[in-house]
């Protein structure tokens, strides 16, 4: 397990809604949501809202399956919500993730968007491999968020719920 010090207080990993299959000559980078990935992003978005589940800062890959996805947390949560577009979100590696989660040491609560495998790493590396099999056994599917809490007292991350729509 990996400890971001000092950690936020809350960490949400948001991977992607459902892509649409790529179009011929499209580049994957360029793949949209599918028209149920747009339903679905709103839907979780709308349903965190209602949890009270809000970051202070959304840090999202700028793919634009990436984008649409922060577009609709961003519509639920409230026109003030900080927003940040990172090119490095894309085709990265957990420890891009970590690191960009350990470089935001002035918030409470950041929420990252990005793709699969990395973003179930990157929860893998949070919480370790166990409790990543117990509480996601067919993997981080799309549109899934994850929201984690860091444990003082025990020094790592816990996750404390996972939705999705």
């Amino acid at each position: 397990m990996t400890a971001i010090v000092p950690p936020p207080s809350r960490i949400y990993l948001l991977r992607h809604a459902e892509a649409a299959f790529p179009a011929p000559g499209q580049s994957d980078f360029d793949r949209p949501l599918s028209e149920r990935g747009y339903a679905a992003a709103e839907i979780l978005a709308e349903n965190a809202a209602d949890k009270s589940y809000k970051p202070d800062l959304v840090v999202s890959s700028t793919a634009i399956r990436c984008r649409q996805t922060a577009d609709a947390v961003h519509r639920a949560m409230g026109e003030n919500l900080d927003i940040r577009f990172v090119d490095a979100l894309y085709n990265a590696t957990p420890e891009i993730y970590l690191d960009i989660l350990g470089a935001q040491q002035d918030m409470g609560a950041v929420m990252l968007v990005g793709h699969n495998p990395v973003i179930e790493q990157t929860l893998e590396a949070l919480i370790g491999h166990q409790l990543l099999a117990q509480a996601l056994p067919n993997g981080f599917p799309p549109g899934g968020l994850a929201v984690l809490d860091f444990d003082q007292g025990r020094n790592n991350w816990r996750l404390i719920d996972f939705m999705i729509d």
